[in-house]
């Protein structure tokens, strides 16, 4: 018997010492088996057999389209990744941008356990992205990112570490940031240049200068129709007032206070939102509405429905990014003839003060994440890193030198580069993503250039060929805001907190509610002290501990 047990023993070291030697010698590719499979069919820089990427789209019907009857699965884009990297592009299904269906979507997907795609991109609410990051169903990228992303990714990554927060969870990341261009979100006033020539009206530098310009609009019939059916301003009142199009975050820092993001007081955080200045900004929103300066339906449209009251001649003023003219302004000229439009700056509030929100800490447009049971989690990395490499700055004579393809994006007439015409498409629409590849401050950067000089690289004429003056002036206002310091970032980039998990939507809809009934006087703005006591006691004070607590431990 004893000896048995000692064969028996011996038996079992053996095994165990051959099983760690196993283990040791695989443990990389324990770690990370399909990368290691996978790499062995990327040969001379694409898939050799071509394999196949699935994702879902979030359709923005109002400026991307089709031509030469193409698809979503059968374009000039999905024709190139598969010529060129070796991937083939399967779409699951797509919803148009509108209402938030693409985030009701995926989270009806993810509760109902039906199948994901190998890659999502998504851009949207914070809430939305914190249930997708906490459902379990995608992979951490940390060694994914050691292993694979290129020199200028990491080097992004490196200059804005920020970028990381939002996706980190118990010290992995599980999300790719999409790198953004820098400052490509602060709101500049885009105005009916031909309303204000007829009416002889000059820049507004303050708020009251602002509503003399407004009442004109909504009451002298400037679109000379002979109806009152125009308004002062677009904007969204459905559900944030802080957004990326159709903003009001400059109406509350006229008033200091930047609403429904974190900033900074002394060496604290505080919420926006609570601030007095929200009280003045909230009281001004309801004179507005009052005196028609703002449509009463403006509660029931989103950023993009909001934005057709300007772009269809039936508002004066929409405030949002210096690029609008690229999208949606150009609607606005093909509606309205001989309508013109021009950026100014923000104005300032009754005590000099003058703010805009700047998105988050870092540039970043979105998360890319990649499913857990992906058999190619690194196919993304490798098609990032061409388009970093080749088509985010590209190189004279390169195959992007003009832009993605000819007769899509753009056309050489008569020698000359041509990039902005109505019937040209993006066919980087029908991406991975919903965008190709951006270098965090080229963009800005040239367009600065491109006031005060000629274009010498690839780029630089793609960006003269495309962008207006108008935009370009815009870029410029921008970057004013930049050196005066009134373009205010969310200071909170971390993962929800216990209170934000068990309280967060309360808040957001306390707020809303709150906000919504003040604007439209179905409750008198005095309340605006009770409205703080309550979302304090209902969760605020603690969630304000918490965001402190992170802010210590990274600042």
């Amino acid at each position: 018997m004893k000896k048995t047990a000692v064969f028996v023993l011996i038996v079992a070291v053996l095994c165990g010492i051959v099983g760690f030697q196993w283990i040791k010698s695989n443990s990389k590719n324990l770690i990370t088996t399909n990368v290691e499979i996978n790499e062995s069919h990327w040969i001379n820089g694409k898939y050799d057999p071509p394999i196949t990427i699935t994702r879902v789209v979030k359709h923005n019907s109002a400026s991307t389209k089709f031509i030469k009857g193409e698809n979503w699965d059968h374009n000039v884009f999905t024709s190139w990744l598969q010529e060129t990297l070796g991937i083939k592009l399967k779409t699951l299904w797509v919803v148009t941008d509108e209402n938030d269906a693409f985030a009701k979507k995926l989270k009806l997907s993810i509760s109902a356990d039906e199948e994901l795609p190998d890659i999502i991109a998504y851009r949207g609410s914070y809430e939305t992205l914190n249930q997708l990051l906490d459902s379990g169903r995608f992979m951490p990228i940390d060694d994914l990112f050691e292993q694979f992303a290129s020199p200028i990714w990491k080097d992004a990554a490196e200059k804005y570490p920020s970028m990381w927060y939002s996706v980190t969870r118990d010290g992995k990341k599980y999300g790719l940031p999409l790198l953004d261009y820098s400052m490509n979100t602060e709101s500049v006033l885009w105005m009916r240049e031909d309303w204000m020539e007829s009416f002889g009206l000059k820049a507004p530098k303050t708020i009251a200068d602002l509503e003399k310009i407004m009442d004109v609009f909504t009451n002298q019939d400037p679109d000379g129709n002979g109806k009152n059916d125009t308004y002062g301003i677009a904007v969204t009142l459905r559900m944030q007032l802080n957004t990326w199009m159709s903003d009001l975050s400059w109406l509350f820092g006229a008033y200091g206070a930047i609403n429904s993001q974190w900033n900074k007081e002394g060496d604290k955080l505080v919420y926006g939102s609570i601030q007095p200045g929200a009280k003045l900004a909230l009281s001004k929103l309801n004179e507005w509405i009052k005196k028609g300066y703002i449509a009463r339906e403006a509660s029931m449209w989103d950023e993009t429905k909001a934005s057709e009251l300007f772009t269809s001649g039936k508002a004066g003023i929409i405030a949002g990014p210096h690029w609008m003219p690229d999208w949606p302004l150009p609607l606005l000229k093909q509606t309205v003839a001989g309508a013109k439009y021009k950026a100014y700056p923000v104005p300032a509030g009754p005590d000099g003060k003058r703010g805009v929100r700047a998105g988050g800490s870092a540039p970043v447009n979105g998360t890319i994440l990649i499913n857990k049971d992906s058999k190619h989690p690194e196919a993304y990395f490798y098609y990032y890193n061409y388009l970093l490499e080749h088509y985010a700055n590209p190189a004279a004579g390169s195959e992007f030198e003009y832009g993605f393809a000819e007769g899509y994006d753009y056309n050489i007439v008569d020698g000359q580069l041509v990039k902005d015409t109505p019937e040209f498409v993006s066919p980087m629409d029908y991406s991975l993503t919903y965008e190709g590849a951006r270098i965090p401050d080229l963009m800005i950067e040239t367009l600065a250039k491109l006031a005060k000089e000629e274009p010498v690289t690839p780029f630089e004429k793609q960006v003269k060929a495309k962008r207006t003056v108008e935009e370009i002036e815009a870029a410029s206002i921008v970057l004013d805001y930049d050196k005066q310091g009134i373009h205010f970032a969310n200071l909170y980039d971390g993962e929800a907190t216990e209170t934000t998990k068990l309280k967060g939507e309360l808040l957001f809809q306390m707020e809303r509610e709150a906000f919504s009934k003040m604007i439209y006087g179905q409750l008198p703005v005095n309340v605006f002290g009770d409205f703080v006591k309550q979302w304090k006691a209902s969760g605020g004070d603690q969630l304000t501990r918490e965001v402190n607590a992170w802010y210590e431990s990274v600042k």
